[in-house]
């Protein structure tokens, strides 16, 4: 049983956050991309032409993905005891929690912005001289992702300078 307890230190509590981070915005990011990619490959073999319009469409879902991958580095290396073991228990637990909002809202907004983005290749493929009005609609969808990544962020620095 001891082996149990082992299992619920700092560090695991941690790691963990530091996974869930980076594996649900990269999930949310690989489907978004995925899905801007299968409307703008039609787009693609019409007129190949566009490729720089139809490429920054399919590319907007994946910064979920990195902000994911920010939040796991910043949890991982805030704070030496994470990667030496000696976290304690309470700082492991609140960075588990820091990195949910990245997590949960990248995995989300991830899917809904490529879900935007494969719409807005309708512009590109009809009105091309209008494919910002695509990318600002795709990027409203972000700022959520970025309102989750600042409060990951802003959690994170107030666990790192909390008294051991």
């Amino acid at each position: 049983m001891e082996w149990i307890s082992s299992l619920f230190t700092g560090t695991s509590f941690a790691v963990l956050g530091a996974a869930l981070a980076v594996i649900f915005a990269g999930m949310g990011s690989s489907k978004g991309v995925g899905l801007a990619g299968e409307a703008g490959t039609g787009i693609l073999t019409e007129d190949p032409t566009k490729f720089g319009k139809v490429l920054l469409l399919q590319a907007l879902p994946g910064t979920q993905g990195i902000y994911g991958l920010l939040v796991a580095f910043l949890i991982l290396f805030s704070n030496g005891a994470v990667l030496d073991g000696t976290l304690p228990l309470v700082q492991g637990v609140a960075y588990f929690f820091a990195a949910l909002p990245t997590a949960i809202v990248g995995y989300y907004s991830a899917i809904r912005q490529g879900r935007v983005a494969a719409a807005a290749m309708n512009i590109v493929a009809k009105k091309p001289d209008d494919a910002m009005k695509g990318v600002i609609s795709a990027g409203l969808v972000e700022t959520y992702a970025v309102l989750a990544l600042l409060i990951s962020v802003l959690v994170i620095f107030g666990v790192g300078s909390m008294a051991a």
